[in-house]
């Protein structure tokens, strides 16, 4: 059995190999899904500059990793599915990004063992880190690999997301309140089962310590849909554009920026004298 603050990382990572293939197909012209990954984007260019180095945890598919290094930027993209890891290695292959773009088999649970580092910043996207029920472990680890003055941002699922309590209206009880659970919540993954565990931005705070300087905190999907949600930006463009609009401007504000199927955290590591 997995220690407590560790994840059983054989099941999550057979789930997300069974599943990688449909993971790529399902990204494919999904608007909703697209404008997320720009906002996150849009957060890492604003405190980096092209050509510094980027460690990638639960880089999955390297969808993130491949537009980094093609927008410049060097990225070593890490993940425990070998499933995942296997699609990194041809988007490398047929994107060209061999220079830009490396990948290894690594938990986050284990950065010491990181190829290529120090880094200038440590980035995970949509939900990884949301595997562990502890991420003191994970954040303990940065300063072996992360340079002074390197950049934290990570994209964690709420306790509160608007859209999934909204579904209460149409019975939908056990995905209404599943993040509400205290020990976590039983996901189901092509027949494998594992725990997520979901983090409020002031909880992630708690477990970075004093040399970690808060830059900011932005809700991701606040009043848009969630990442699932495929559909409503495709047949209903008009309804999409203006909750989109909403969403931009309530997503940075408190307390929304707590309440959307994610939150963007970014940290700035300020060595103390």
């Amino acid at each position: 059995m997995a220690a407590p603050h560790q994840p059983d990382f054989a099941t999550v990572a057979e789930a997300f190999s069974l599943t990688a293939e449909k993971y790529d197909l399902f990204a494919l012209d999904h608007p909703n899904q697209t404008r997320m990954r720009n906002k996150v984007y849009a957060h890492l260019e604003k405190h980096l500059r092209p050509g510094e180095r980027i460690l990638e945890l639960n880089a999955g598919t390297g969808i993130d990793a491949a537009h980094l290094a093609q927008q410049g930027f060097q990225v070593h993209a890490t993940d425990i599915s070998p499933g995942m890891l296997a699609r990194v290695r041809t988007k490398q292959e047929t994107l060209g990004l061999a220079n830009r773009l490396t990948y290894q088999q690594l938990s986050f649970t284990e950065l010491d063992k990181a190829e290529r580092a120090p880094y200038d910043a440590v980035f995970s996207n949509l939900g990884g880190l949301n595997c562990i029920a502890d991420l003191r472990p994970v954040v303990a680890q940065l300063l072996q690999i992360l340079r002074p003055g390197g950049l934290i941002t990570w994209v964690i699922m709420p306790p509160v997301c608007l859209w999934e309590l909204a579904t209460v209206f149409l019975g939908q009880f056990r995905l209404a309140f599943r993040r509400f659970s205290k020990n976590g919540t039983t996901a189901h993954l092509e027949g494998k089962y594992f725990k997520v565990y979901y983090f409020s931005p002031k909880q992630v705070q708690a477990a970075f310590p004093p040399e970690f300087r808060l830059l900011s905190i932005e809700g991701l999907s606040v009043i848009t849909p969630t990442a699932e949600s495929k559909n409503l930006a495709k047949r209903h463009p008009r309804i999409y554009a203006a909750l989109a609009w909403l969403d931009d401007r309530l997503a940075p504000r408190w307390p929304w920026r707590g309440w959307g199927d994610f939150f963007i955290i970014s940290f700035r590591y300020e060595p103390l004298l």
